[in-house]
């Protein structure tokens, strides 16, 4: 039994916002002040992603566990009351966010999606740390030739 009115649960619901939540701002900031320079929301990638790095080829999705269906975590559980709305709502965003990386990838883009549950403080830190080994690893994936330079070089 929900505890808010219908009336109450759609203003709440009506508040959740797509685009500048509190976990994109915080991953943004992190690259950031990091060096990574990226473009927001891009309309011209299937998906909109929420961060694009070219450079990197790579596109950031930073999913809430909620709507995207977090397997696995706490806080993804389908709601008591209209369970077979949002049984399907979460699946179409699942299979949704599933076919749009698919294509990202045929394009020859990467996909990173960051959890909205891995940017809590007590994993914010690593989460953060592994998404910029990640984007240098790709970097080095990507650019091999700068790789093979630097090794005939003492500094780099």
């Amino acid at each position: 039994m929900d505890i808010l009115s219908p009336h109450d649960r759609h203003k709440n619901m009506a508040a959740v916002h797509s685009k500048n939540t509190q976990p994109e701002k915080l991953v943004r900031s992190y690259l950031w002040k990091n060096g990574f320079r990226y473009r927001l929301n891009s309309s011209r990638l299937p998906g909109h992603p929420d961060i694009v790095l070219s450079k990197y080829r790579t596109c950031i999705f930073v999913n809430g566990c909620f709507w995207h269906g977090h397997e696995g975590c706490k806080y993804f559980t389908i709601p008591k009351t209209n369970t077979a709305f949002w049984t399907e709502k979460i699946a179409g965003n699942k299979a949704r966010d599933m076919q749009e990386q698919k294509i990202l990838s045929e394009m020859g883009w990467h996909c990173i999606t960051v959890w909205g549950c891995e940017l809590k403080p007590k994993k914010r830190e690593r989460t953060l740390e592994e998404l910029f080994f990640t984007l240098k690893n790709i970097y080095k994936q990507d650019h091999p030739e700068e790789q093979m330079a630097c090794s005939n070089k003492t500094k780099c």
